[in-house]
């Protein structure tokens, strides 16, 4: 019996994008949606930007611009394109039309990719939940691809059997799932109330697409989360316990990296998980330095955080990778409490975040002194769990604490 071998299918495609006055420079988005791409497993052969004032309403892109990218696709060999902004059902099948080839948009890249790296059963539902949602919004549009076999971007993943579906059996499983993603929150939500009733306090750590949030909490705590220069390396929350000085203890949690356009069907599937910023404690904000786009991604992370309604709450935002920066500098962020150089690679500033951590908690406590005698010993524990135990000595009377502890403890 013969054995072939089957070729991974490898997606040769075009970038493109629109520049409208009042957006961010197309030429960076579509830097990062190459990068996107690229996580995707697929090979950028091309890349067209087209200056208007505001996108077409049937074709995204003008028609002038249609008969040019005809053109590099047939003279790059191009199976697909990837336009940077979400499409429209109507542009999808306009665009297939003209074309004649694959056409993909960002929040189906997006999608595509948190297809590939969902691991835990919360990541799964949540990933086909908001792939569903998509493909229902585009059923009439996507008509052509919905019927194509093969492989490639935007078929893989827990959505990848149900591209028949119609729009009735797409209702039933989306409300099937978010069933599913209902009994996740409430345990989600246990842990929570859990953690609140045990007094220790959470830090999440928050930022854009490959700042190093995974690698400050793996230096940090030894969480042995996956760390690579992909972007959306890791979707699933890790939660590990942080020790201040031997005397103090933080619960350290990630979330997913933001990233400008963020698909609206990802954040809504993933509020459960980006909910962890809005019930914490301190947030701590992951910056890349060493990344050109640092300003801009320094605004996107704190308009998500606002859309998701997160306020009041102590900053500490980290300029990270400073073993990358090629000029180091004064960095500064006016929207946070503190600000920490650091280096997730070398060490550089991570014993000083733990200071600023400490500083933080204890303004939440108060400095006591205090005579338990020994069958109050117990009491003692309990500093240890949710305060700081600075000193203890034993003495005829019982053990005398110096002790930072929460108001009316």
């Amino acid at each position: 019996m013969e054995l072939y071998e089957q070729k991974e299918h490898v997606e040769r495609v075009i970038l493109v994008g629109i520049q409208t006055g009042d957006s961010d420079p197309a030429e960076a988005s579509l830097d990062e949606l190459g990068e996107l791409a690229k996580t995707a497993g697929a090979v950028v052969v091309g890349r067209m930007i087209q200056n208007r004032e505001q996108m077409h309403p049937a074709t995204y892109i003008g028609k002038g611009k249609i008969l040019e990218l005809k053109e590099m696709i047939w003279e790059t060999d191009a199976t697909g394109i990837i336009c940077d902004d979400e499409l429209s059902s109507a542009q999808l099948g306009n665009l297939e039309q003209e074309l004649e080839c694959k056409v993909m948009d960002r929040t189906l890249l997006i999608l595509d990719i948190f297809a590939a790296r969902a691991v835990s059963s919360e990541g799964k539902i949540q990933v086909e939940l908001a792939q569903l949602r998509y493909r229902a919004s585009r059923l009439v549009g996507l008509g052509h691809s919905l019927s194509r076999l093969g492989g490639g971007i935007g078929t893989r993943g827990p959505g990848e059997k149900k591209l028949e579906m119609d729009r009735r059996l797409i209702r039933e499983r989306i409300s099937r799932l978010k069933k599913e993603l209902k009994e996740v929150e409430q345990h989600r939500e246990l842990i929570r109330t859990q953690r609140k009733e045990s007094h220790r306090k959470v830090a999440a750590l928050v930022g854009y697409t490959s700042a190093g949030k995974s690698s400050i909490e793996n230096a940090l705590t030894g969480a042995g989360i996956l760390e690579d220069a992909m972007l959306f390396s890791t979707l699933d929350t890790t939660t590990r316990a942080l020790e201040l000085g031997g005397k103090q203890t933080v619960l350290l949690t990630d979330t997913v990296g933001f990233i400008r356009k963020l698909p609206h069907h990802l954040v809504e599937a993933f509020k459960s998980t980006l909910e962890e910023a809005i019930y914490a404690d301190i947030i701590i904000h992951v910056v890349d330095a060493s990344n050109p786009q640092m300003d801009t991604q320094m605004y996107v992370v704190y308009e998500t955080l606002r859309q998701l309604g997160v306020k009041e709450k102590p900053i500490v935002t980290l300029f990270n990778k400073q073993d990358q920066v090629e000029t180091p500098g004064a960095f500064r962020d006016f929207q946070a409490d503190y600000t920490v150089c650091t280096s997730a690679r070398t060490g550089e500033g991570l014993e000083e975040l733990k200071q600023v951590l400490l500083e933080i908690l204890r303004k939440d406590l108060v400095y006591v002194e205090r005579l338990y005698p020994f069958p109050e010993a117990g009491k003692i524990q309990r500093i240890r769990e949710i305060g700081e135990l600075l000193e203890e000595e034993y003495v005829p009377e019982g053990i005398q604490i110096k002790a930072y502890v929460p108001y009316g403890f």
